[in-house]
């Protein structure tokens, strides 16, 4: 075992095991890896394989690094949404969705069992205004997708929600796991402005590689601020 103090707390000491630490590296050169060279490329299954196992091996260290059930669950239900939304189709994209959607809801738990409650009036205000914001430039857009994509930007929002009601104190890595939460918020309001905003071009394909870095960067910062 080697001991890593975190930069953000150094107060507190985290064990981590050389399988975990292992993942970790891999998960960040597999996301490296993403960015630089299929973030913006056509759908191919060595695409499939390096994005999914970007997160499936963070859902993977997860356990090694004693973060709640929930989290490795909203991992690996990242993961598998990675998957889908990485091959050609509706049928794809809407289980990847509903994927993420569960992954946001496992968030959503683990929020809860952090202690979140609501947050201030502004948050909240903040958060219905963007939801509302999505049935003027996204909904009318998504066609037949229009109640599935209703659906998801309520769950994320909800998510949205508890990551801002975590108590002031609760925890070490409080500040990441906001912190990453808001940056998968951020990464699938850049998808869907990517998706069905955007036409094919070099915008879209700087959306794509910025949307990863968000939304590899989330997922990374939530599971090192809920270890332990």
């Amino acid at each position: 075992m080697m001991q890593n103090l975190c930069p953000c707390c150094a107060m507190i000491p985290l064990t981590v095991s050389p399988i975990s630490a292992l993942l970790l590296v891999t998960a960040a050169g597999l996301a490296l890896w993403q960015v630089l060279r299929y973030a913006a490329a056509p759908p191919s299954w060595m695409k499939t394989w390096v994005k999914t196992g970007s997160v499936a091996a963070l859902a993977l260290a997860a356990p090694g690094l004693a973060a709640p059930w929930a989290i490795t669950l909203g991992l690996a239900l990242g993961a598998v949404g990675d998957f889908c939304l990485s091959r050609p189709g509706e049928r794809a994209f809407l289980a990847g969705m509903g994927a993420f959607a569960a992954g946001h809801l496992a968030y959503l738990a683990a929020f809860v069992g952090f202690g979140a409650t609501l947050p201030g009036a502004g948050a909240i205000l903040g958060l219905l205004v963007l939801g509302a914001s999505t049935e003027l430039w996204l909904a009318p857009r998504t066609g037949a997708l229009r109640w599935p994509v209703r659906g998801y930007v309520l769950i994320i929002l909800a998510m949205a929600l508890a990551a801002l009601g975590l108590p002031p104190e609760g925890f070490a890595g409080q500040g990441l796991v906001l912190l990453g939460a808001l940056s998968f918020v951020a990464s699938d309001l850049i998808l869907a402005v990517e998706m069905f905003v955007l036409p094919e071009g070099r915008l879209r394909q700087i959306a794509r590689r910025g949307l990863w870095v968000l939304y590899w960067g989330g997922q990374a910062l939530i599971l090192w601020g809920a270890r332990g």
